[in-house]
């Protein structure tokens, strides 16, 4: 269901780099306020049935999508995310997992590069 609302989102806002993913509904050209986002996150804890959380919100959402997506070029991953630095994007959002570095390591070990 998310998904189909960015999707839509997408569609009516098209641009690419500086177009905000979460227009202002009356300035498509400008981001919704975040007092705005927050109002639309606790209506959609509540039509989810989810009981409000700390630290659960917009800001845990773009943690999530820079680590899931941490495999593309980080360039990539800013334009995609709207960051303007990496240094926000690597400092601030990407979190590995304890899985992901297993898996690093482990196609490391295979190359052949550890016995090196």
């Amino acid at each position: 269901m998310a998904q189909a609302v960015l999707v839509e989102a997408r569609r009516r806002n098209p641009g690419i780099g500086d177009a905000p993913v979460m227009p202002a509904p009356k300035d498509p050209s400008a981001c919704m306020t975040r007092w705005l986002a927050s109002s639309w996150w606790k209506r959609a804890e509540e039509f989810a049935g989810l009981e409000p959380k700390w630290g659960r919100g917009w800001h845990s959402l773009r943690r999530k999508f820079a680590s899931d997506l941490m495999d593309l070029p980080l360039k990539v991953l800013c334009d995609l995310g709207g960051w303007k630095t990496a240094q926000t994007v690597l400092q601030c959002y990407q979190k590995p997992d304890e899985d992901r570095l297993r898996k690093a390591l482990d196609a490391y070990r295979e190359t052949g590069s550890a016995s090196n």
